[in-house]
C-alpha cells in the first residue's frame, strides 16, 4: 500500500470511528442529548482519559454495551493509527511526501525554465551548469540516490520518477518549459521523449542526446533543435587537448574558476533595443557592463566574427558576449 493510501486509510478509519461513536450516542439517548457531549463521550471514552461521565451510561444497558464495544474496537483502531502515523514518520516517508508536495509547488509556480531528462553522467553535470548559470531547472529522475545529491544543490528542482512517462513530464511544467535536455542513455527512449516533448510543447527548444549518429534524422524529425553526441564531442576535446592545449585550459579555468560566474553568452537585439542603430563602441557593452563581444549573428543567420568597434548593430541580431552572468542579465534587461 503507497505512502498516501495508507495516510488517508488511518486518518478515515479514526475519523470514522469518532463519528460512529458520536452518532451512536446521540440515538441511544433519542437526540436528548447534544451532539457535542455525545463527541465529547465517544473521545474520552476512546482515549480512556475517563474524567467522568457526562451522559447517563450507568443504568443503561444498551449504553453501557455500546460503551464496551466501543472501546474495546475503538482502542485498537487508535492504536493501528497511531502506529501507522509514527511508522512513517521514523521511516521517513511522511516527511518525503511533505517534501514532495513542497516541491510540487514550486515547479507548479515555474515558468521558462528547462527541463533534464535523466540525472547520469551527462545530466547530472549539464544541471549543475545551467544551476550556475542561473537558469531554473527541473531535473526528472528514477534513481533516488541523484535525487537526494539533488537535495543539496540550490536551486535545482527535481522529479523522482521515469521521463519517459507523459505524467512526469507534464508534472515538470514541460507545457510552459523554455528548453528540454534529454540525456537517458537509450536514444529509443530519447526519441519517444523528444516526439512527446515537441507535442505537448511546440515552442521549446529540445536537446537530444544521441550514442548512434544513424539516429539523428530521426531525432530531427521528431522534434528536436539539436542532437548532441557525446562520443563526438569527446572527440573533439581530444583533438584541441593535442592541438591547443592552452586554449582549452583557458576555458576550464573560465568555467571552474573560483568566481564561477564567468560565460560566454547571448543577447539579442529586439526592435526597441536601445542597441539598435548603435556601433559596438558607443553601445556601452564593454564600458557599463564590462563585456566582450565576440561574434554576432545576423538575422540572415550568417556569423560575424571579431565585429570591429564601428561595426553597426541592428534589430534581429544576437551578440555573443563574455562577460559575468550579473552584467550580463543586467545588459539584458537596460539594453
Amino acid at each position: 500500500m503507497g505512502i498516501r493510501r495508507r495516510l488517508i486509510y488511518a486518518v478515515a478509519t479514526l475519523i470514522g470511528t469518532t463519528l460512529m461513536g458520536t452518532v451512536g450516542y446521540y440515538f441511544l439517548f433519542e437526540g436528548n442529548s447534544s451532539f457535542i457531549d455525545c463527541l465529547y463521550m465517544t473521545v474520552i471514552s476512546l482515549t480512556t482519559v475517563g474524567y467522568g461521565e457526562v451522559l447517563g451510561i450507568t443504568g443503561n444497558p444498551p449504553a453501557q454495551i455500546f460503551t464496551i464495544l466501543l472501546i474495546t474496537f475503538g482502542m485498537g483502531i487508535i492504536l493501528y493509527s497511531i502506529s501507522t502515523l509514527t511508522a512513517m514518520l521514523i521511516e521517513g516517508e511522511l516527511t518525503g511526501m511533505l517534501r514532495r508536495r513542497k516541491m510540487e509547488r514550486k515547479i507548479n509556480a515555474l515558468s521558462e525554465h528547462y527541463i533534464i531528462c535523466g540525472g547520469g553522467e551527462t545530466g547530472f553535470p549539464l544541471a549543475i551548469e545551467l544551476v550556475t548559470s542561473k537558469a531554473k531547472v527541473v531535473l526528472i529522475e528514477k534513481d533516488n540516490t541523484v535525487i537526494e545529491k539533488s537535495r543539496y544543490i540550490n536551486n535545482l528542482y527535481h522529479i523522482y520518477g521515469d521521463a519517459t512517462d507523459d505524467k512526469h513530464l507534464i508534472a515538470a511544467g514541460i507545457e510552459r518549459a523554455a528548453g528540454i535536455s534529454i540525456c537517458l542513455p537509450s536514444d529509443n527512449d530519447n526519441l519517444y521523449i523528444t516526439m512527446t516533448a515537441r507535442m505537448i510543447n511546440p515552442k521549446a527548444r529540445i536537446i537530444s542526446r544521441m550514442t548512434n549518429s544513424r539516429l539523428e534524422p530521426k531525432l530531427l524529425k521528431a522534434g528536436a533543435s539539436s542532437v548532441v553526441s557525446p562520443n563526438t564531442i569527446g572527440a573533439l576535446r581530444m583533438a584541441s587537448e593535442m592541438i591547443r592545449p592552452e586554449a582549452v585550459e583557458f576555458l576550464d579555468n573560465m568555467l571552474r574558476s573560483e568566481r564561477g560566474d564567468l560565460r560566454i553568452s547571448q543577447i539579442c537585439i529586439e526592435d526597441r533595443s536601445f542597441l539598435a542603430g548603435k556601433t559596438i563602441m558607443k553601445s556601452g557593452l564593454r564600458d557599463q557592463f564590462n563585456l566582450l563581444v565576440l561574434g554576432i549573428r545576423r538575422s540572415d543567420g550568417k556569423f560575424e566574427f571579431r565585429p570591429p568597434s564601428s561595426f553597426v548593430l541592428e534589430a534581429g541580431m544576437t551578440l555573443i558576449v563574455m562577460g559575468d552572468f550579473d552584467n550580463i542579465d543586467r545588459a539584458r534587461e537596460e539594453l
